[in-house]
């Protein structure tokens, strides 16, 4: 009962981190940013989670499991052909967006999606290209640097990442760094380690991105709170 992540369907590896799932008693879901976006079937219908720039919560009033596939940073954009900035901090039914049999399961759907031609607006750089820039940016290189490794201006790449990930490259790099803290924090090293080791200026740099990231405190997430109705962000390996 609770939150479960499960490996990524076979087919579609490259673009998907994992499969999960949320059910127990019925309860609102909080996700957190992670640079992610997901298909989700929910109350009925397939929605595409959109780039998260806070923490939301979603409801789940009758009790009824949300399944999902997460897809990794800048995946889902290049299968739905909609720039992701489009989508941030929001929650869209799919059929808005793309014409589909809502009762095929979504690896069905999504391996449908990813079977068609991408567009070069939410597809720029080729998958191995993408996951070299999301590694760079998590690992906190300049936006210059990562534009020069890539060939392109800097002015390109914020306008390709606006598209590809649904914000700019430093908002991108904010949020990968807060989902690494989260990693930390859930495999339970204390506050001062997970600044340390994540990328953040000092521990109290560390508290205010979380509670502003997270709404609410750091102390929560390492105590557990509200962890029943929390969904976690993803797995710290984002490349």
């Amino acid at each position: 009962m609770g939150y479960r992540e499960y490996a990524p369907p076979a087919a579609l590896r490259d673009t998907v981190e994992c499969s999960w799932v949320v059910d127990g008693p019925p309860a609102p879901v909080r996700v957190l940013p992670d640079g992610c976006m997901d298909l989700i079937r929910m109350n009925g219908r397939i929605m595409v989670a959109g780039p998260d720039t806070n923490a939301s919560v979603s409801p789940r009033g009758d009790g009824e499991p949300f399944v999902g596939l997460r897809f990794r940073p800048g995946a889902l954009p290049r299968l739905l052909g909609v720039p992701a900035a489009e989508l941030r901090n929001q929650r869209v039914p799919l059929g808005a967006l793309r014409s589909v049999a809502s009762h095929r399961s979504l690896v069905d759907v999504a391996v449908a999606l990813d079977s068609e031609a991408a567009r070069p607006e939410t597809a720029p750089w080729s998958l191995p290209l993408l996951r070299h820039v999301t590694a760079a940016l998590a690992g906190g290189a300049p936006v210059s640097m990562v534009a020069r490794d890539i060939g392109w201006s800097t002015r390109t790449l914020q306008r390709h990442c606006s598209a590809v990930y649904g914000y700019g490259p430093a908002t991108l790099r904010r949020v990968l760094r807060f989902r690494r803290a989260v990693a930390l924090v859930n495999d339970g090293n204390p506050p001062a380690e997970v600044a340390a080791r994540a990328g953040y200026a000092d521990q109290p740099h560390l508290h205010r991105e979380v509670r502003e990231l997270a709404g609410v405190a750091l102390s929560q997430l390492a105590s557990g709170a509200n962890r029943s109705t929390q969904l976690p962000s993803g797995s710290a390996t984002v490349a």
